[in-house]
């Protein structure tokens, strides 16, 4: 296939685009060397005599500050190990120790690095730090156990005094004291009546805060990647000057080209919203569309191509252009009777009939199979009618005629037509009309003179065909096979 050069150089243009975009999105923002390879991280081993809470992404600070997270927490044989991953940009000191805390009342330990001094190496990659170099934090039932028998030392007459001492210390409080415990008890009120919301922001604030814990790295990128904003916007002053300066005269220009076109914009807004129902409601059949139409093309293509990669050669796609006359053969059931059809002479434009006309022969019949009465109802899956208003109801559709020719009252108008009757001792289907009466349907006659040739058209007028007559015309069916005499 040949390319001329500028699409050659926009391919170009575009790739090297897309390879930059792909590759700040990879680095800046998912982080892939350090996911994939390690890349700005190094890993330190911090030996525990139990786990204290930690947890995997935990939080790892030096000095109050974010330097890495916890990489895995996995038991060894003198305790638990925890993997720190630390920044490769930070220097943090060999000789320090690593505390766990709990960083807020409802847990999230993190790990804390303290350092003893400054002095010496610092920290690098395989790094172990004992556990006589760690801290966890007190142990809840030991400081409940530890209060309860602090409690229990208490001497009773020792309390009393305590009692009588603060007794001394809040006399003369009482309208403080009574604030106090109004207002404790509104808001204890207020909890109640809310107790199901704070229960639930009890129970959700720890995956809310590990949210936050989690994407701390993420939030770390979007600040790096405003400030890179902001820096190319600094660089680019004079550019977003002149933005600024001939933005005002460019929108003029908008607008004064959206006046020209008020006055047909809005009626062609109007009927796009009609539109727009109608491709809601065609969307599945239009999603198939755009599903087979690409194979479609791509096996008519396929077809198409001849004499290649094929032992023997393929000729291409055959074309027959064998005529079937009048096979199958054209539908008229459903359309106008016979004596109500119009001459194709005729050029007036009378009013249309009243009615639906289609096919209206059974939906299997060979005639006209891609008819209305085999249109599929997108809101009805499975049920196919010629009529939205069929679809959208219970009635199914009923054929008039299950051969070939027109079956109906030949004076009758399309919407008058009458459903045939039902063979003796069946049932008729679902959704059909009430038979009509019993009985042949009426005739149409044509008053003819055949001595004459004159007879009664459909619309009330005489005419006369001469050459039919039995004083003229051809007499005999060889007569037919020769052409008349000029």
């Amino acid at each position: 296939m040949y390319l001329d050069k500028r699409v050659r150089r926009q391919l170009a243009f575009f790739s090297v685009v897309s390879l930059v975009a792909g590759s700040v999105m990879a680095i800046g923002y998912l982080d892939l060397p350090k996911m994939w390879f390690g890349v700005g991280y190094y890993e330190v081993t911090v030996n525990l005599p139990a786990s204290g809470g930690l947890y995997k992404n935990g939080n790892v600070t030096y000095r109050g500050v974010e330097v890495g997270r916890i990489e895995d927490v996995r038991l060894s044989p003198g305790g638990v190990d925890a993997v720190l991953s630390l920044k490769s940009g930070t220097t943090i000191p060999a000789d320090l120790v690593a505390q766990v805390h709990s960083q807020t009342a409802v847990g999230e330990q993190f790990v804390e690095l303290v350092p003893r001094s400054g002095q010496g190496p610092a920290l690098k990659n395989g790094d172990v730090i004992p556990a006589d170099r760690t801290t966890l934090p007190p142990d809840i039932n030991a400081v409940l156990t530890a209060t309860n028998k602090g409690l229990q030392a208490i001497p009773h007459d020792d309390l009393k005094t305590a009692i009588d001492e603060a007794y001394t210390a809040v006399g003369g409080l009482g309208p403080e004291l009574s604030r106090i415990v109004n207002g404790t008890t509104t808001l204890a009120a207020d909890a109640r009546r809310n107790l199901d919301s704070l229960t639930t922001v009890i129970d959700q604030s720890k995956p809310l805060l590990d949210t936050q814990i989690d994407t701390s790295g993420s939030i770390q990128n979007w600040a790096a990647n405003l400030a890179e904003t902001t820096r190319q916007l600094q660089s680019q002053d004079q550019a977003l000057n002149g933005f600024l300066d001939n933005g005002p005269a460019s929108f003029g220009a908008a607008q004064q080209l959206v006046d020209r076109l008020k006055p047909t914009l809005p009626i062609v807004l109007a009927n796009l919203v009609s539109l727009e129902q109608v491709a809601i409601t065609y969307r599945p059949a239009l999603e198939q569309l755009l599903v087979l139409l690409p194979p479609d093309v791509e096996m008519l293509q396929g077809s198409q191509l001849a004499n290649r990669y094929a032992k023997p050669a393929y000729k291409g796609l055959y074309l027959s252009f064998n005529l079937n006359a009048n096979l199958p053969p054209p539908c008229s059931t459903g359309y106008l009777p016979p004596q109500q059809i119009r001459p194709p002479s005729e050029v007036d434009y009378p009013d249309r009939p009243a009615g639906d006309m289609y096919c209206r022969v059974p939906q299997d019949s060979q005639l006209d199979v891609r008819g209305a009465r085999n249109l599929p109802c997108l809101t009805r899956p499975g049920k196919r009618a010629p009529t939205v208003k069929m679809c959208e109801s219970d009635e199914n559709y009923v054929p008039l005629n299950d051969g070939y020719n027109w079956k109906g009252d030949p004076n009758a108008t399309l919407s008058g037509q009458p459903v045939p009757e039902q063979p003796p001792g069946t049932s008729a289907p679902a959704g059909a009309p009430a038979s009509q009466p019993t009985g042949a349907p009426p005739m149409a006659v044509a008053h003819y003179d055949p001595a004459t040739g004159t007879y009664t058209g459909p619309d009330g007028k005489q005419y006369t065909q001469t050459d039919i007559g039995a004083d003229g015309g051809h007499q005999t069916w060889q007569d037919l096979l020769v052409p008349p005499s000029p």
